[in-house]
């Protein structure tokens, strides 16, 4: 497959600025992956379409606020900085982002907090953006934590949503469930499942099993290649353990669904995979990129958002889906109004 097969025509009025009033009440398109059938649903009528000992994988990741602000030493110009992921605890290391990169120079001090009360030092440079930072703060852990965390805004993908992070955002980028820290952006499908549409899925007899991935900017990276075979993927870490494993096997074993909740979700399933199809207990990283064509091993329906032109996230989709007919899908989508995007609609895919 090309990276030029995935292109599209996205007008921005389609793309999603804010969630639905309620989190299970945004669309949801049925797309049947064998017959190609196409239904118009609302997303709390994905209840109809599972029964008793079906599974639904999630991904339990939480996301922490990872965007600040602060400014240079000496200039006094404005910085942001994208928290990525600690290095060391103990020596207060960062992994992140800078931006105007340019600007920046190891050696360089940067503050942050109206009283510039949280001060870095930059001591390496790893990516033509990316810095390693040095916070230089004495207190406990814990303490520094919470103390840079309040300084950090809701990590709201500007490429998606562009606009200011308001309030709301703080609880609806965050899944009901997220419970792991360690995301800077969040499982979007996870978005449209409210406390009582997961009751009611309890009461029918459906299981809840949950996975860990962190999901990275790398889901938003642009590729750069057109032959996907030569694009590589950022590595993310992730934990499947034992009552994941037993759960997801079972249901397979039975002849029940299991429902992957994501891309984030299918992707890590189908990193730790047997050869004769079954889940593995695993604790790492993965680099897996799935694109078309693709054999999956684990979920036999997956639910996702209506994803962005050349993305990685919509060819996780079209490979489960079919790539002629998730790409059909979405010129539905479009001309039926569907919101794309991380608060925008959403699609299940079955068989």
């Amino acid at each position: 497959m090309k990276l030029s097969q995935f292109k599209f025509k996205l007008p921005e009025e389609s793309i999603a600025m804010h969630p639905t009033k309620f989190r299970d009440e945004s669309r949801l398109m049925v797309l049947h992956r064998k017959t190609g059938e196409i239904e118009h649903r609302v997303f709390k009528d994905i209840l109809e379409y599972f029964d008793d000992k079906d599974v639904f994988v999630f991904n339990d990741t939480k996301v922490f606020p990872a965007r600040l602000y602060g400014n240079k030493e000496k200039t006094g110009a404005r910085i942001e900085v994208f928290l990525l992921r600690e290095l060391n605890e103990e020596l207060r290391l960062w992994d992140v982002l800078v931006d105007p990169a340019r600007k920046i120079r190891i050696g360089n001090k940067l503050y942050f907090g109206e009283d510039d009360s949280m001060v870095a030092e930059v001591i390496d440079n790893t990516t033509s953006r990316g810095r390693t930072l040095r916070f230089l703060y004495d207190g406990p852990h814990d303490e520094f934590k919470k103390a840079l965390y309040a300084l950090g805004e809701t990590p709201i993908p500007r490429t998606i949503v562009n606009r200011e992070v308001v309030p709301e955002d703080e609880e609806r980028f965050q899944s009901i469930f997220a419970k792991n820290e360690g995301a800077v952006t969040a499982p979007t499908a996870n978005l449209h499942f409210s406390r009582e549409l997961m009751k009611r899925m309890e009461i029918k007899g459906i299981d809840f099993s949950f996975i860990t991935l962190h999901a990275g900017l790398g889901n938003f990276r642009d590729i750069d290649v057109e032959d996907l075979t030569k694009h590589k993927t950022d590595s993310e870490q992730m934990v499947v353990d034992a009552k994941a494993v037993s759960m997801v096997n079972k249901a397979k074993d039975t002849g029940h669904n299991v429902c992957a909740v994501g891309t984030t979700v299918m992707r890590a399933i189908e990193s730790t995979v047997s050869t004769d199809g079954h889940l593995k207990e695993f604790d790492g990283w993965t680099n897996k990129f799935i694109f078309p064509p693709y054999e999956f091993t684990v979920a036999n329906s997956m639910i996702s958002n209506f994803h962005m032109p050349f993305s990685t996230l919509l060819m996780i989709t079209a490979a489960f889906g079919g790539y002629d007919q998730v790409m059909a899908a979405y010129e539905v989508a479009l001309k039926e109004g569907y919101r794309f995007g991380t608060y925008g609609d959403a699609m299940l895919i079955i068989d």
